[in-house]
């Protein structure tokens, strides 16, 4: 009976470390006329690595501290997020660049580089995302 109880409870625990469960935190900004905009997607479900992206690839823009740069989070699920989502052919967890200069816009889709690091190497992820929008506001 102990056995199973203790199988029960580290099933959950394990469960709950890798469960993908999130939370929408929506649209928190507008697109900027001018500058580099940070655009996290996201679905209804976010994995460790998801939520990593997410958290470093903020940490990087505060770190910056420029007004030209901004972070939004944005919910693919949710229906008034669809366009922008199909935009910039979203279908799941990513991670894209937006310079925005005299009304033109440019996109770097840089998902893979975050997959492959925002969670395994936070700093080479965070030295290289900084490198990336500094190199865009030139």
């Amino acid at each position: 009976m102990i056995k199973i109880k203790h199988f029960l409870i580290l099933l959950a625990v394990f469960i709950g470390l890798t469960a993908c469960v999130g939370e929408s935190t929506g649209v928190t900004t507008e697109a900027p006329s001018d500058g580099v905009e940070v655009l996290y997607f996201h679905g209804r479900q976010r994995c460790l690595t998801c939520r990593a992206i997410e958290k470093e690839a903020k940490e990087v823009v505060d770190s910056l501290n420029n007004a030209d740069v901004h972070f939004r989070v944005i919910d693919i699920t949710a229906p008034e997020n669809q366009a922008l989502a199909d935009r910039y052919e979203i279908t799941w967890s990513s991670l894209v660049l937006v310079k925005y200069d005299d009304g033109k816009e440019k996109a770097e889709n840089v998902t893979q580089f975050a997959f492959a690091n925002a969670r395994s190497n936070p700093a080479q992820f965070k030295k290289e995302l900084a490198a990336k929008i500094n190199q865009m506001l030139k």
